[in-house]
Order: C-alpha cells, then structure tokens, then sequence
C-alpha cells in the first residue's frame, strides 16, 4: 500500500497524480489492479500535514509519497523513521 501526501487538493496536484500514475504503469502497477494507493489531502493547510501523515503510518503504508511541497515531506518523514519516504520539490 501507498501512502500518497498532498498538501494541496487532487484538483490542484492533478499533473503531479497524472505522472505519479504513468509512473507507476511503467513498472506495471495499475491502482485498484495490483497496488493500493491511500490519499491523504490537507487542502492548502500546512497545519494538517503531520496528523495526515500519522494516519497514512498508522494505516501501515510501504511508502510515503509527499510530491510538491516541502511541508509535505517534512510532515511524512518526522512521522516515521522506518518507512521510506519519496518526495519531488
């Protein structure tokens, strides 16, 4: 399972999904076929990043992805310490 940390909405990120998603298909994951994705999105407040991101680690993710924002990733990578963390700026 992903966990996917947007800080904005998917609205707003959906380049960012689109090539997040042709990534994936590259390597032969489709979501809902063979890859779970869990969205978490703080809508332009920075302030809920941490509590999503606790929640993407408590829901047992392999990998966080925080893409577009360094809130985002700093969010994810002080919820966890052993989970890798992937982030684009």
């Amino acid at each position: 399972m992903i966990g996917y940390l947007g800080a904005e909405t998917p609205e707003i990120f959906a380049s960012r999904l689109a090539a997040f998603r042709d990534g994936l298909a590259d390597m032969n994951y489709a979501e809902g076929r063979n890859v779970v994705i869990e969205y978490r999105w703080a809508r332009g407040d920075n302030a809920r990043l941490p509590e999503l991101a606790t929640e993407l680690v408590q829901r047992k993710v392999s990998v966080l992805v925080a893409p577009g924002s360094v809130a985002a990733a700093l969010a994810a990578k002080k919820a966890t310490a052993s989970i890798p963390v992937v982030f684009e700026v």
